[in-house]
């Protein structure tokens, strides 16, 4: 048994970016919609990792490094600056109530 906590259909922006940093290629899907507090959702098409994230969240390396389990502190900054102009700020308001 279970309990269905949502079911929502929308139309949503889809962005596909391929980069390259110094030693790897990458190709993102950002998904733009109106879910999860207007995160994009990321998902790296090469390892299949999916996660939310903003601007903001961007500046935090070892979050990346994390995500993408990046090894190479360098690699997840050359992505951190990337994402940090490609993605878009949230405001600082709670996001629950308590």
């Amino acid at each position: 048994m279970y309990e269905r906590l949502y079911d929502e259909t929308e139309r949503v922006n889809v962005r596909f970016i391929g980069m390259t940093t110094e030693n790897a290629r990458y190709d993102f899907g950002l998904v733009y919609t109106n879910m999860f507090f207007g995160k994009p959702l990321i998902t790296c098409m090469q390892t299949g990792r999916s996660f939310l994230m903003c601007a903001e969240e961007a500046e935090d390396v070892d979050f990346l490094k994390r995500s993408l389990k990046l090894n190479d502190v360098e690699e997840a900054q050359a992505l951190s600056e990337f994402f940090k102009v490609s993605l878009p700020h949230m405001s600082r308001e709670a996001q629950y109530n308590e």
